[in-house]
């Protein structure tokens, strides 16, 4: 039974899960290498509280619940008791297969290991480290505390023991969980990265303005942002890197970065993130 959640990687999306975490019930620890990053993670976590009170989507009493059950520190070890362990740090292999295989030693033997970012396709990427029988992929969307969904990822050494209750974890904290095989792009990325490029391929070729391609598919489809809005919210250099993994294992063309979109990264131009995308943020 998982009781107590530990979150490592105190960014965007790893304060996210730990504020989902939280406010789902479970006693929450966020770890980071750096005091400063675990602030700035409990900060993130203040503002969508406010905003959620201010919005009327919550409470004072269940603000005041959610942070009472969160916790920051800089040392793993404060991870030993936790049941679930979610990496949520840098697209970096080597760190990734550094922190399971630490925590693989440091955790309890029945702790379930988790990671939310998406791994290279074979063969870039080596066998996971132990435990492969307690390791899954969680995979949460931004902002986590709003969005629904999670895709819940079962390789080919996760236990049904594992599966079932990283399941029941996704459910208890309010999501929606869909099971995907372990390859890459799971469900979503798969079909929504080459919408997002044909988009951007349309407005390169002069097919029509940005404004006139969002609006066409909010308008047309009924979609609740233009695709090319959404490639900002994302961020460019975050699309990018999906479509060049996509791209990798599949040697499809729908997958295939348009050169704009790499102009753009090159230029810095990433969207809401860096003030600037094909929109002015």
């Amino acid at each position: 039974m998982i009781n107590k959640v530990g979150i490592v990687g105190c960014g965007l999306m790893g304060a996210g899960i730990a504020q989902a975490a939280a406010q789902g019930g479970f006693e929450t620890i966020m770890v980071d290498i750096d005091a400063d990053l675990v602030a700035n993670g409990r900060t993130r976590i203040d503002k969508s509280l406010a905003k959620g009170i201010d919005l009327g989507k919550l409470d004072e009493a269940t603000r005041d619940e959610t942070l009472a059950r969160l916790s920051g520190s800089t040392d793993r070890n404060d991870l030993a008791d936790c049941d679930l362990v979610i990496e949520a740090i840098t697209e970096k292999l080597g760190a990734k297969h550094e922190l399971f295989t630490a925590l693989d030693k440091l955790c309890k033997p029945e702790t379930i290991l988790a990671s939310n970012t998406p791994p290279p396709p074979p063969p870039a990427r080596p066998p996971p480290p132990p435990p492969r029988d307690r390791f899954v992929g969680l995979h949460f969307f931004n902002p986590v505390p709003r969005m629904l969904l999670v895709e819940l990822i079962r390789t080919v050494d996760t236990s049904d023991t594992t599966f079932e209750a990283a399941q029941a974890f996704g459910e208890a904290i309010g999501k929606t969980v869909i099971a995907a095989g372990d390859t890459p792009g799971f469900v979503v990325n798969r079909l929504l990265v080459p919408y997002l490029l044909d988009a951007i391929r349309a407005l390169e070729n002069g097919v029509a303005t940005k404004e006139d391609i969002d609006a066409g598919m909010m308008l047309g489809c009924g979609y609740p942002m233009g695709p090319l809005a959404l490639v900002d919210f994302v961020g460019l250099d975050t699309t990018l890197h999906v479509a060049e993994i996509l791209f990798a294992e599949f040697k499809e063309s729908r997958y295939a970065a348009p050169p704009l979109l790499r102009r753009m990264v090159r230029a810095g131009y990433l969207g809401r993130k860096s003030g600037r995308g094909f929109y002015e943020h």
